[in-house]
């Protein structure tokens, strides 16, 4: 017998990620994180799963969040990242002998990202220090006083500022002054030593097949300062520690992966042609330097995953993996709605789908001879679970790490539209009915905004969506102009005109949707985070139709988030076209709170308070206007949290958000 599902179901999820093939290819390490019901806390730990099927098993368990599986070559020993003695460390388990775990790195400011060298003799790992740290600090670990000390000490002091660029999100505040750099340790444990210095980025490490080079991602030869999300590839020599620049592009680079001769270095990145709007394509260039080629030029998707979720959480397997015999090139894009594995081929650079169907791939991974693939995939019915592809075969699904909560609630299932926007175009989207749906009554709808504006709406599982329904709402959820997964025009063509042809997308889905015989037209709701927050906004200035309204860490004012956003001035500069001492009529123009006297809808506003890729004074202007305007609207705050709040933030201000979206609607719509 189902029940409705409810916002403490949260606690009950499973977040499955990381998935990555033994090299033979019979079974697969994953990550499982979960929530603590008593701690309200997540934990993930490390499992392995037979690829011809049977029940999982549980690998790790000494810390709260271990991640980032990784076989030897050889297949008999996983490398992953723990934090079970203090900082996230790196630890191997020996899968033929078991036994406890050995720690082999003991960096100051923890590791990540381990990959082992070709021999098995060595791991490359990614590990943060700023340049005025000595070796001796770099190399011993902390303990938890320590962190503590550290940490008290940091609040307390004054901070001195000199860069632009001296707060992200991610960190929920200042910037420490450390860097990632690529270290390099011997498997057994030993002395770890650092291959890249100065003031920059270095991520993704990757192993040569000859194993005497590692490639990476850095904007070392950049401009950090005033364009830190640029990079290029470089490899750098593990003996000698020479660094050599391999591509010199206006844009961001990732994920490099040698080819199988050593011959060639493929990966990801774009050179800015619609800057933040570019689509991503998959790139090949000699390992020595040169020219790069644009494998996907005729594939017009962007690549990677794009699509929104706030049911996933952990780290991805491989970005990108080269045919065996070096033909061709595997990788993720979202295409309308769905995100699935595809391979390039580098003589016909002709794109191929590997994967069909209406699902969420969020990550993949191959065993080394190329013949098996597992996927890490949802749907608008499942959170992630494991899926195995075998050559020539259909996938096969592994896991179901949610089957006790899915059998036991009651979920609605999303249906497609297509429709024509009002200057010709078309608007995809889905419509989901109450979980409790009677063809005669009629029932409230709420229109939900995808953030980004680049990312999309598509085949995947939401909780809020699924809470909306099981609370007697319809839910409308769809991709207008600026969305990925509809080609090169259609992402960039919100650039410079946010509040104009993608709010008449979203007005065109409302009209579609209000016109339906369940639906009542005067019972309409509005919510959406980040851009959607900001498109909520908008939205309520521009019209009366939507009776209740909850806005998320939103943006209101293009002139002070310039200033205040820690990627504000940039972002407002390529997305709004303008800056605020030659364009501040235009970024008013833009601006929700230039029409703030229209609203008279009744809004919730909520901001998390270490937010600072849409500051909380965003959405603090917002509500001292409304009031001041005698607007019904209320402020929720939520301290310690960023702006992740809705996917990965503390659990029980999770699960207060969802209390305070549904309280809201239940009270004015």
């Amino acid at each position: 017998m189902s029940r409705p599902l409810v916002k403490e179901d949260l606690l009950k999820l499973k977040f499955l990620s990381a998935p990555e093939l033994s090299p033979c290819g019979e079974k697969v390490a994953f990550v499982l994180t979960h929530i603590d019901e008593k701690t309200e806390e997540y934990r993930s730990h490390i499992y392995l799963q037979s690829v011809s099927g049977g029940s999982m098993h549980q690998l790790t368990s000494g810390g709260k969040l271990e991640n980032a599986p990784k076989f030897s070559p050889d297949g008999e020993r996983l490398a992953f990242v723990s934090d079970r003695n203090g900082d996230k460390q790196v630890f191997t388990l020996d899968l033929k002998l078991g036994g406890e775990a050995r720690q082999v790195t003991t960096m100051r400011f923890g590791a990540a990202s381990p990959v082992w060298s070709p021999d098995g003799q060595y791991l490359a790992l990614v590990s943060r220090f700023a340049v005025l740290d000595t070796t001796l600090e770099l190399e011993k670990a902390r303990s938890q006083q320590e962190r503590d000390d550290d940490d008290k000490k940091r609040r307390e002091e004054p901070k001195v500022v000199e860069l632009i660029k001296n707060k992200a999100d991610e960190a929920m505040g200042l910037l420490d002054g450390k860097h990632n750099h690529i270290w390099v340790i011997p498997a057994d444990g030993g002395k770890a030593r650092c291959l890249t210095n100065g003031d920059f980025e270095h991520v993704d490490p990757a192993w040569s097949p000859c194993g005497q080079y590692l490639a990476f991602a850095s904007n070392r030869d950049g401009d950090p300062e005033l364009k830190p999300y640029y990079a290029d590839i470089y490899t750098v020599h593990v003996a000698t520690g020479e660094i050599k620049r391999i591509t010199a592009t206006e844009g961001p680079s990732s994920s490099p992966i040698w080819s199988p001769d050593g011959k060639s270095i493929a990966y990801m990145g774009h050179t800015g042609e619609f800057y933040s709007a570019t689509l991503t394509r998959v790139w090949l260039v000699d390992a020595d330097g040169g020219e790069p080629v644009n494998l996907t030029a005729t594939f017009d998707r962007s690549v990677g995953d794009q699509t929104g979720s706030d049911s996933r959480y952990g780290g991805s397997g491989e970005a990108l993996f080269f045919n065996p015999d070096g033909t061709g090139i595997s990788f993720l894009a979202s295409d309308r709605g769905d995100t699935h594995v595809y391979n390039v081929s580098l003589g016909t650079r002709e794109v191929t789908a590997l994967t069909t169907g209406h699902m969420h791939v969020q990550s993949m991974s191959w065993c080394s001879q190329g013949k098996v693939m597992v996927i890490a995939a949802s749907s608008h019915l499942y959170p992630t679970d494991l899926f195995v592809c075998g050559e020539h075969k259909p996938l096969r699904r592994l896991t179901q790490v949610n089957c006790e909560l899915l059998d036991s609630v009651t979920l609605s299932e999303p249906e497609e539209f297509w429709l024509q926007a009002a200057d010709g175009g078309s608007i995809h989207g889905w419509l989901m009915k109450p979980t409790e749906f009677a063809p005669e009554q009629k029932y409230p709808l709420i229109l939900e905004i995808h953030g980004g504006p680049h990312t999309q709406y598509g085949c995947t599982f939401f909780l809020q969506f699924q809470l909306l329904a099981n609370n007697g709402y319809g839910v409308l959820f769809t991709n207008p102009r600026g969305s990925h997964g509809y080609g090169q025009e259609f992402v960039n063509a919100v650039r410079g005109d946010y509040g104009g042809g993608d709010y008449g997308d979203l007005m065109s889905a409302a009209d579609y949707a209000a016109q339906l015989p369940w639906v009542d037209s005067e019972r309409l709701g509005v919510t959406g985070g980040s851009y959607g927050g900001f498109m909520t906004n908008w939205i309520v200035g521009h019209t009366k139709r939507f009776k209740s309204a909850v806005t998320l860490r939103s943006i209101s004012n293009w002139l002070s988030f310039y200033g205040v956003s820690d990627i504000g001035y940039t972002f407002t500069e390529y997305e709004i076209l303008g800056n605020p001492w030659d364009n501040a009529e235009l970024l008013l123009k833009h601006s929700p709170i230039t029409y703030v006297k229209n609203v008279t809808t009744p809004i919730l506003i909520m901001h998390a308070e270490q937010d600072m890729r849409c500051p909380i004074e965003q959405g603090e202007q917002f509500y001292v206007y409304l009031k001041k305007l005698g607007v019904k609207t209320r402020m929720v705050r939520f301290p310690g949290a960023n702006h992740e709040l809705s996917r990965s933030g503390k659990p029980k201000l999770r699960l207060a958000r969802l209390g305070h979206i549904i309280g809201w609607f239940k009270e004015t719509l």
